[in-house]
């Protein structure tokens, strides 16, 4: 019988779905063990090679732990709400739920096609409204909490309204909103319903506030940080401006050092950790109020290092600051709003990482000093962040690197309060060995007094106190879009309400068009059944919101986090309509035990879901704090990414005749019609020449292009002058952007009809190639950019699993994925590597069929004792191994092994029977096959792993090298339990000895148990 492995796991994947041979149990009397994946976003290209990594990894050890005896849940379901779906849906007017569902189907069949044992009967789906139901319902718990700083836990409203009612809130310790106005019980019970409602919003951990967000025009909604790249939009490449909006958040900034703690007793990679602890950013300092000179305004601002507040020569606000359109004079107002409206072009993320660029503009006003009452002038700059602290710094060029240099570019004093530094060329940074000059009564001493004494001196003249502050921020919960969780609140006197549990799940309405409706609200303005009757508790028309019981519904849905943020808990108890789980459910698989998922979700999804769970611990729904106790990520397959560089221009208005977002969105769509893309030598040699002039034709023949555009641009803007940027030669020229990898051939050369083709926003497409002009001719070329990266759909750069498991068969996939290298690095693809395991599969196969006529050999003849010493060094190093998640020594210890049975001949059931069961986490088709031939009728997977003993690795002989005046002659293996006397007298009985002696007696024979043997003679 030949391995025929097409057939071989066709027929294993069917069992398993028949007989549900995965499927756990919540009442087992088995120790539990709960595997989990971060569940994929299905999107419409399906799996890539890149993306069973983890996948592999989870299910080698999902299926060892039920070798072991464990009851173990491996569920996987599906992250469906997403833009991808709501933008194709946008393009084609096909609903997104088609398209899911289609999605779906193909991951499921290359999933199961790739032999994972998934419990299927617990799949969730976060687009469906059985799972979101509870999603919406956990939003209502966390909109009717409050966090009680005295407990140190999130706390019902209820108590916090009962506080109120009998003391006020003057000793209520609350993490809350900071713009908090004092009131006694007397006043709470005199104040009218929707004012109760405003203050509670307050102190609610989720909550309606105007919001800093990046908001995409022609997409129609808020991005966030992660789903912008260079400035613009990462689908499409439409421009990003900062702006303010209503919007819900989530209060998680009053979990910050519990999410800080909570990291010590968790198992997870040191590096995610710290990009954890990072982003949480806890600061010791104190909190230093500046008045604002002329005005009855102040500034506050937080700082680690009090102790330089002597130092300060500038104040900088962000350009959002709600104190700048205050306080800028009428000199400076232009300026002021010309840099703003520039930094609104550009992401938090830019900015922060961005610490070359110096820019920034004097709003005229100045702050007092606190101490010294000296006027302080007020700067914006974008280095500084509205979300940040408190969105202004106090700025001491002596001590801060970036403060110096914007203190330098612009000419601001740069006062040295330092003993003995020289701050000519750069800021002084060094805390140990700072001691204080030039700073009154802060006068020589060193940082940690100086800044104990500072913090109580401003205490002391109530301008400040000490204060630890995080950089966390209070994360962004809405979003314009249609495809995602709908809210369940509906709006009385612009006040939210939340549905009742028993009303829920509300479900998404049916809409005709996916995009903001024409007065700019989200797609679900768009719906006509969308508000909610009180009186008959459901979804009604829109047409009836006159009527006293009706009342509008939200228009935003909540981000992609949202499902993603308590999914795990739900595997638990899949189908219960009465509860999100049950207490037995929940109190039996407690948490998860291992998480396998990438390193990219670190300050995302993992920091949410930490969140999440410690809200639901504090509410008494879940036992565990924290919901993974191991993490792995697994590292990247990597890809060679191919890049074409599009070039950027700008369109913008003289004056306010039209809207900022009308103008930027005509701007998007008028790209999207007419798109420029450049060569990679030209671009390159454009980017770095210092003579702009030796291209003069082909700049001249792009400003031609644009002049055009700014005729339509003007057509559509008839009451003001629309004019155009110039183009910027710099390294912003033109920035590269994805394209599909199977456009580009081996020399790099895009295949341009193929490109104009692939997206409708590149049918008219210009292109220019490497000669320098418009490609027309087919001899033109257009050459790509280059880059190994992260394999991606995004990316463009994937390989199909679906064509390696055609060819080569899902387990030499398994095999070769896990054979790359550590789980834990990044590793390149080579389709042509996997013909290795492939081999090693088919000796496997030949170790049980030999023969012309492919025989099963299988014997019950004992074996060797060579034989039980190759198994048993594999079990021990196989089960190492699997522990310590080194799944790629594995494989060669599988290689290693069926070398050595090969040439010890081995058949032996005793030792083939354990290495069917030491392979089938690996290569489950193969090992159900071979154990199906070795006589049991049931699965594999519930086989007992294979015991090590270490007895028949114990040597009881040993080969000593028997030696004639040094020389070695010959070997002989003798026991190792003989006594020196009993190795003397078999070596000088054996014939070799005889021979070499020739009959004459040794002068001596020196024995060296378990060593040598020497005759002297």
């Amino acid at each position: 019988m030949q391995y025929n492995f097409n057939e071989i796991e066709a027929k294993w994947q069917k069992y398993w779905a028949e007989n549900q041979t995965f499927k756990a149990e919540n009442d087992s009397e088995k120790e539990k063990f709960y595997v989990l994946d971060m569940f994929p976003y299905p999107s419409g290209a399906g799996l890539h090679v890149g993306h069973p990594l983890g996948y592999i990894a989870s299910d080698i050890y999902a299926r060892y732990k039920r070798h072991k005896g464990f009851n173990v849940l491996h569920p996987q379901g599906y992250d469906s709400f997403g833009l991808p779906a709501e933008q194709y849906a946008i393009q084609t007017g096909q609903h997104p739920a088609v398209t899911t569902a289609a999605n779906i189907k193909t991951y499921r069949r290359q999933l199961d096609q790739l032999g994972f044992s998934f419990d299927w009967s617990r799949e969730v789906r976060t687009s469906s409204p059985e799972y979101y139901k509870w999603t919406q319902w956990i939003f209502i718990q966390i909109f009717n909490s409050w966090y009680n700083k005295d407990t140190d836990k999130a706390e019902d409203v209820e108590t916090l309204i009962a506080k109120f009612s009998t003391d006020g809130n003057t000793n209520v310790n609350a993490v809350c909103d900071d713009d908090i106005e004092p009131f006694t019980a007397e006043e709470w019970t005199a104040f009218s319903d929707v004012k109760k409602q405003e203050i509670l919003l307050q102190y609610r951990l989720t909550y309606l506030a105007d919001t800093e967000v990046n908001w995409c025009p022609a997409l129609g909604t808020v991005l966030a940080n992660d789903e912008i790249v260079n400035g613009v939009s990462e689908r499409g490449g439409h421009p990003v401006v900062r702006k303010k909006m209503t919007q819900w958040s989530m209060r998680i900034s009053a979990y910050a050092q519990r999410l800080l703690d909570g990291l010590n007793k968790i198992d997870w990679p040191q590096p995610l950790k710290d990009s954890q602890t990072n982003w949480i950013g806890r600061s010791q300092g104190a909190s230093a109020v500046f008045n604002v000179k002329d005005h009855d305004e102040k500034i506050e601002v937080f700082t680690t290092r009090p102790d330089t507040i002597f130092g300060v020569s500038f104040m900088t606000l962000a350009p959002e600051h709600e104190l700048v359109s205050k306080i800028t004079t009428v000199e400076q107002k232009a300026e002021v709003e010309a840099y703003i409206e520039a930094t609104a072009k550009r992401s938090e993320r830019d900015r922060m990482a961005d610490v070359k660029t110096i820019s920034g503009a004097f709003t005229g006003a100045y702050a007092e000093h606190p101490f010294i009452k000296e006027p302080i002038p007020i700067w914006i700059g974008d280095y500084v962040l509205a979300g940040y602290g408190t969105g202004a710094v106090m700025s001491v060029p002596c001590g801060d690197q970036r403060d110096y240099d914007f203190a330098k570019h612009f000419n601001i004093t740069i006062p040295n309060i330092f003993e003995g530094v020289d701050i000519s060329e750069e800021a002084f940074a060094d805390k140990d060995k700072t001691v204080i000059a030039n700073s009154d009564f802060l006068n020589g001493l060193p940082y940690k007094k100086a800044m104990k004494l500072a913090i109580y001196e401003l205490e002391k003249i109530g301008h400040g106190e000490g204060k630890i502050n995080y950089r966390l921020r209070d994360a962004v919960f809405s979003r314009q879009r249609y495809w995602g969780e709908p809210f369940p609140v509906y709006y009385v006197d612009g006040m939210p309400q939340m549905i009742a549990k028993e009303y829920l799940p509300i479900a998404l309405p049916e809409v005709e068009k996916y995009l903001p409706t024409e007065t700019g609200e989200p797609p679900l303005g768009n719906a006509e059944v969308w508000a909610w009757c009180t009186k008959e508790n459901k979804v009604v028309s829109n047409d009836k919101i006159d009527n006293e019981t009706v009342f509008p519904l939200e228009l935003n849905t909540m981000p992609g986090w949202a499902g993603s943020s308590q999914y795990f808990n739900r595997y638990m108890d899949p189908h219960n309509s009465e509860s999100i789980f049950s207490e037995k459910a929940i109190n039996y698989w407690q948490d998860v035990d291992l998480y396998i998922g990438g390193s990219e979700h670190a300050t995302g999804h993992l920091l949410y879901s930490r969140f999440w769970q410690k809200f639901m611990f504090d509410k008494g729904l879940v036992p565990k704090d924290e919901f993974a106790k191991k993490l792995i990520n697994q590292g990247m397959i990597t890809g060679t990414s191919a890049f074409v560089y599009k070039v950027l221009w700008e369109i913008t208005q003289a004056d306010e005749h039209y809207s900022k977002d009308e103008v930027v969105k005509f701007h998007s769509e008028l790209i999207n019609n007419n798109q420029i893309f450049i060569s990679k030598s030209v671009r390159n040699k454009l980017v770095h020449s210092e003579n702009p002039d030796d291209f003069k034709e082909l700049i001249d023949e792009v400003k031609g292009i644009l002049n055009k555009l700014e005729e339509v641009a003007r057509k559509r803007f008839p009451k003001t002058e629309i004019i155009r940027v110039e183009l910027d030669l710099g390294k912003n020229f033109a920035i590269p952007i994805h394209v599909d990898v199977s456009m580009v051939n081996g020399s790099d050369e895009l295949d341009v009809e193929s490109f104009k083709k692939w997206r409708s926003e590149y049918k008219d497409a210009i292109l220019i190639g490497e000669a320098g002009r418009i490609i027309q001719e087919k001899n033109d070329k257009y050459i790509v950019a280059r880059e190994v990266e992260k394999m991606s759909k995004s990316k463009y750069n994937v390989v199909n699993p679906d064509a390696i498991c055609e060819e080569y068969g899902a387990d030499s996939l398994r095999l070769y994925e896990m054979f790359l290298g550590p789980l834990e690095q990044s590793k390149p693809w080579n389709t042509a590597g996997i013909t290795g395991t492939h081999s090693f599969l088919k000796k496997l196969w030949r170790q049980f069929y030999t023969g012309e006529n492919a025989s099963f050999l299988v014997s019950e003849e004992e074996p060797t004792k060579e034989s039980w010493k190759t198994l048993h060094k594999t079990i021990k190093k196989v089960e190492e191994d699997i522990e310590n998640f080194s799944f790629n020594t594995s494989v060669s210890t599988f290689m290693i092994c069926v070398n050595e049975l090969s040439s010890q001949k081995c058949y032996s059931r005793k030792v083939l029977e354990p290495l069917a069961i030491l392979v089938s986490p690996y290569a489950p088709h193969i090992a159900e096959e071979l154990w199906n031939k070795l006589g049991h009728s049931e699965s594999i997977a519930t086989a007992p792993f294979p015991k090590f003993e270490g007895k028949y690795l114990v040597e009881s002989s040993k080969e000593y090298p028997i030696s004639f005046n040094g020389k070695m002659k010959f070997t002989l293996e003798l026991s190792l339990d003989l006594s020196k006397e009993e190795i003397e007298a078999a070596v000088m009985a054996n014939e070799k000895t005889q021979q070499q002696l020739q009959g004459r007696e040794p002068k001596k024979v020196i024995v060296v148990p378990g060593k040598i043997v020497n005759i002297v003679g």
